[in-house]
């Protein structure tokens, strides 16, 4: 079982292109940004993304660092 302050890496991914600075801004702009997900796999992903940000506290969310991870077609990740 994933602990819910943990994000995968294709949460990580997403939370790369939203401002990270503040947890409750975060959630607000991702939030905004359902309503243009289009593919229900992004927008899995944003859901599941918000259900991590709502559980963690802000201390917790400091803590993290965000950086995307990037796929080598040779190597497997």
């Amino acid at each position: 079982m994933m602990n819910l302050t943990s994000f995968t890496v294709e949460q990580e991914n997403l939370l790369c292109i939203f401002d990270t600075s503040a947890r409750a801004d975060c959630i607000e702009d991702i939030t905004f940004s359902l309503q243009h997900f289009d593919d229900p796999d992004m927008r899995e992903i944003a859901e599941s993304t918000l259900e991590v940000l709502q559980s963690m506290t802000d201390e917790e969310f400091s803590t993290q660092s965000f950086n995307p991870a990037y796929y080598n077609d040779e190597e497997e990740v």
